[in-house]
């Protein structure tokens, strides 16, 4: 029979919810190194979309010193291949380190200074919101104790990060969100659905309906029950960590619900967690998470913590409500915007209500054309939509941005196109197929369609998953010669 922990159920206890929460960041870290480590060379390497050389070079061509400050990054030093993989690397190394809780304050600092750094350094490869929750918890998770307001400090991310999300929806003045009509179309026009997703977009429309209810109470009115009572912030943490959940198995987002579940953790006080985890596991919580008095010094840090986050997230929600930007707070934010320490989020503002898919092919004889196949984004109708996060495949959801728009507003498409006219390893490895395997194509081009779920009577038809029209020509069919 498994001894109980003897832990204290004060509701100011957090030992084993910070315990847990740590090893669940030190896994996410992980993924987020190696996911990103897969993909470096393809996308900023120095035979990558969009080298991180150049970048660097021309950054400091247009900025000069302040160059410095506003991409923050180690490869300052070294913007080398071999650089960038071992950072890679290293973020691995150091995740794993904090799993096992080595030297822990000094391994969260490594990395939130690594993850920054390919923040920095990965342009719109990197440009997620949740690379910046991932930065922003990061950075708070270095001074994590039991102590309440510093445990109050992570609360206070989640809440933003979940009444923004509603928030925005309806700043945003979006008629399918007011409409109640958003989930008519979310399933199939998101960047990269799961096959559960296929059947929640066949549920009639009053269901669907229901459903954006649900979305609003659980992000408009969860986040305060954060600030209320213990068995209140249960709740909170009930109904937010229900609401990814579902997220989660309908759509491929990355680690970020998983990081979001992480914060909810954080919510249940150890009177609960002592229940579900082992006495060994609670009195190793406690050695490092003590529940006990802060020193005077502590209690410093403590306050500019608080002080700090606290007046610059306020000035972010007086802009994002007011539209207002005060001043001197608008002088340190963007001081501090670079860092990605406090941030404003806000997902799924506005809901896209068709789905234009960019399919590029090429060609030898300028009549016979053979399509490039991505390894996640839709392409083939008759197959599945895949299952991939917590891994990011950062180029399949750039696709989906770039079909929103045109391709000169999205000069790294262009670099892909120059890349696979000219067959570059590394960018071709962020395919699924390479249709050309002898040599590159003699032409490239890059066809818009029209994409929508297909229903149960087509899919039993055809076997189909997605149903295409053609819209037109994305970028026309060029040559090395003329590109």
């Amino acid at each position: 029979m498994r001894q109980q922990s003897t832990l204290p159920s004060s509701p100011s206890s957090h030992s084993l919810a910070c315990w847990l929460f740590l090893k669940i960041l030190a896994v996410i870290y992980f993924i987020a190194f190696v996911s990103f480590g897969h993909q470096i060379l393809g996308l900023i390497g120095s035979h990558g979309l969009l080298p991180i050389a150049d970048y660097l070079r021309d950054a400091h061509n247009a900025l000069g010193t302040a160059a410095y400050r506003d991409l923050p990054c180690i490869f300052w030093l070294d913007s080398s291949d071999a650089m960038l993989q071992a950072v890679a690397v290293a973020g691995a190394v150091f995740a794993i380190s904090l799993f096992f809780n080595t030297a822990r304050r000094i391994t969260l600092v490594l990395l939130f200074i690594l993850y920054l750094s390919l923040s920095s350094a990965g342009q719109t490869f990197m440009s997620f919101q949740w690379d910046a929750l991932l930065l922003e918890t990061g950075f708070l998770a270095i001074f994590l104790t039991a102590e309440r307001w510093r445990v109050w400090l992570l609360w206070w991310l989640l809440f933003r990060l979940i009444f923004l999300s509603g928030s925005v929806k309806l700043l945003s003045h979006d008629p399918t969100w007011r409409s109640f009509t958003a989930l008519d179309y979310h399933y199939w026009t998101q960047p990269l659905p799961t096959p559960i997703a296929w059947y929640m977009a066949q549920l009639p429309g009053w269901f669907q309906a229901m459903s954006v209810g649900f979305v609003f109470v659980v992000e408009l009115g969860a986040p305060f029950l954060i600030f209320a009572g213990r068995r209140l912030r249960r709740v909170a943490a009930a109904a937010i960590a229900s609401l990814q959940i579902l997220i989660l198995i309908t759509g491929n987002y990355t680690f970020f619900n998983w990081l979001t579940l992480a914060l909810c953790v954080l919510l249940i006080d150890d009177a609960l967690w002592q229940r579900v985890l082992s006495a060994r596991f609670a009195e190793h919580a406690r050695r490092l998470f003590p529940v006990k008095a802060p020193s005077g010094i502590q209690r410093d840090i403590t306050i500019a913590l608080v002080i700090f986050v606290g007046t610059v997230s306020g000035a972010q929600l007086l802009e994002t409500f007011l539209g207002v930007r005060p001043w001197p707070l608008s002088t340190i934010q963007n001081l501090i915007a670079p860092f990605q320490v406090v941030n404003t989020y806000g997902l799924f503002a506005s809901m896209t209500t068709s789905r234009p898919e960019i399919i590029i092919e090429g060609s030898n004889d300028g009549s016979q054309w053979r399509e490039y196949s991505f390894r996640y984004k839709p392409g083939d109708v008759k197959r599945s939509p895949p299952w991939v996060a917590p891994y990011q495949p950062r180029l399949d959801w750039q696709m989906w941005f770039a079909a929103l728009g045109n391709y000169q507003q999205n000069p790294w498409f262009v670099s892909l196109m120059r890349h696979l006219l000219a067959g570059t390893p590394q960018v071709l490895a962020l395919l699924q197929t390479d249709p050309f395997p002898g040599a590159p194509p003699r032409l490239i081009r890059a066809q818009l369609y029209d994409y929508h779920f297909t229903n149960f009577s087509e899919r039993h038809t055809s076997g189909a998953w997605w149903r295409r029209t053609p819209v037109g020509m994305y970028f026309p069919a060029v040559s090395l010669s003329n590109r």
